[in-house]
């Protein structure tokens, strides 16, 4: 069975190419949302396998979409930081507990 993932990113063209991309390597994107609220909620209904999460969003940065998301079954397993954006050694511990994995933006296809 497939992996299931909901790509959360508040660009529609990363959103776009992380579906492409996220396809050809056999993953099943289940949905994509722009904003955290909506990755909440979607996370909730569909309950994905991994949440491919951009930290930053516009209304909620993607370390809180993780906080609300933790409530459910759903745990985010991926999240990405924008080119030349650093996370402090903080961010990077919650991230590796809440999330499992912190990665750079752009980051290769061969990482997936």
């Amino acid at each position: 069975m497939a992996t299931r993932v909901l790509v959360v990113d508040d660009h529609a063209g990363f959103r776009s190419f992380a579906q492409r991309l996220l396809s050809a390597a056999g993953f099943v994107v289940v949905g994509e949302v722009g904003n955290g609220a909506d990755a909440v909620a979607a996370s909730e209904r569909l309950r994905p396998d991994a949440v491919l999460l951009d930290v930053q969003l516009p209304d909620l940065d993607g370390f809180e979409v993780a906080r609300g998301s933790l409530s459910s079954q759903t745990r985010p397993t991926l999240s990405s930081l924008p080119p030349g954006a650093s996370a402090t050694s903080g961010s990077r511990d919650w991230t590796a507990r809440a999330c499992g994995d912190l990665w750079p933006s752009p980051t290769s296809p061969d990482r997936l």
